[in-house]
């Protein structure tokens, strides 16, 4: 490392983010120090800037935890990740414990998460432990026309709403419904398409709306224009008419709104699973014996597990998740005004930011 590694740090809640050099730690047995290309700013990132939101690490902190990058330094045991290009994942369990072993990691109670355990990807470089990287292949990467540091949002945007699809079990025929199509929910409606689903999009802004039905939305709806139960028999009639199933619908809350969970919620048919992907502070009051009555399923979904990041990268590489279109870079230098951007509702695509080298 021939410059000094620097990083913006929350200092001072509800203040601007710091721009500070620090002193590198060399890595110690299985970790790994990684040049960071590009970071996504999270509506997570937002909700500890802006709302409250606790994280674990005292101040001050880095945010940041959709990184990609190089590793330039490793220690005993990481000697084999020297030179790669890597995804850096949202959460990186132990996986050693009785969770990470029985197929849990993401609740790993060990875990760390850039940006909320440890110092995060807002930054020029990131100590963080190898097991769990994701190694990039750079010549994909090359023939689908992106750079390293576009591919950073797959580290959460893409994995998280991945690991969803996952677990609700899409098969193809299955009715995917993806209320909020923002950062998180335009990928997820790819990937319920990509999985064979024929997919429902959702959202309040029909500019989104309109462009999502190039991106495998079959059917979109202006949650503005259309609600409660007339949104649920404007999906049966679409169902009727494409001879798909009136059961057994997976939908997925990505909005991270209480109008958003409540639409959720009321959209739940017989054998229905729910997926809640996005978060929120509000609240919201619902009948949970909804779920028992339909006989449906409601499931967390906590970041990625690591073992899944290498076939949800691939669907990009592949050119079966359009990333280019949403995304757009900017200089980490910029990460204040960026977030007051992010925070306005002023962005129309997810703000990747770009250390100067």
């Amino acid at each position: 490392m021939s410059k000094k590694p620097y990083r913006w740090s929350l200092s001072v809640m509800n203040e601007p983010m710091v721009k500070s050099e620090f002193e590198m730690i060399q890595p110690g047995d299985g970790e790994v120090v990684v040049e960071v290309a590009g970071c996504g700013v999270c509506h997570t990132d937002l909700g500890y800037f802006y709302d409250g939101v606790r994280f674990n690490h005292a101040l001050p902190l880095t945010l940041g935890h959709e990184i990609s990058g190089r590793v330039v330094a490793s220690g005993a045991g990481a000697e084999g990740w020297q030179g790669k290009a890597v995804l850096i994942p949202a959460v990186m369990p132990c996986g050693v414990c009785d969770l990470c072993l029985s197929g849990h990691g993401t609740i790993c109670r060990k875990q760390q998460m850039p940006g909320n355990d440890i110092q995060g990807g807002f930054a020029s470089h990131i100590l963080v432990p190898a097991r769990g990287l994701c190694l990039v292949d750079e010549s994909k990467l090359k023939a689908a026309g992106l750079e390293l540091a576009d591919i950073s949002v797959v580290a959460d945007a893409v994995t998280t709403p991945y690991q969803a699809a996952v677990q609700a079990e899409i098969q193809p025929g299955d009715l995917a419904i993806v209320i909020g199509i923002g950062g998180v929910g335009g990928y997820a409606v790819q990937i319920a398409k990509a999985m064979g689903a024929t997919v429902v999009a959702i959202d309040v802004d029909q500019a989104k709306l309109d462009n999502m039905a190039n991106y495998g939305a079959a059917l979109t709806i202006n949650a503005r224009e259309v609600q409660g139960r007339d949104m649920k028999k404007a999906i049966n009639a679409f169902v009727k008419e494409k001879g798909l199933r009136e059961t057994c619908w997976k939908i997925f809350e990505c909005s991270g709104s209480a109008p958003g969970q409540e639409t959720a919620f009321g959209l739940l048919t017989y054998g229905a699973t729910l997926s809640v992907v996005g978060f929120t502070m509000d609240k919201l009051e619902l009948r949970l014996s909804n779920l028992m009555a339909f006989h449906a399923r409601a499931l967390g979904n906590w970041g990625c597990l690591t073992e899944l990041y290498p076939a949800a990268l691939d669907l990009v590489l592949d050119g079966k998740i359009a990333l280019a279109p949403f995304i757009e870079k900017h200089p980490l230098d910029e990460i204040n005004q960026v977030f007051n951007a992010a925070h306005g509702h002023k962005l129309t695509r997810r703000a990747i930011l770009v250390p100067n080298k």
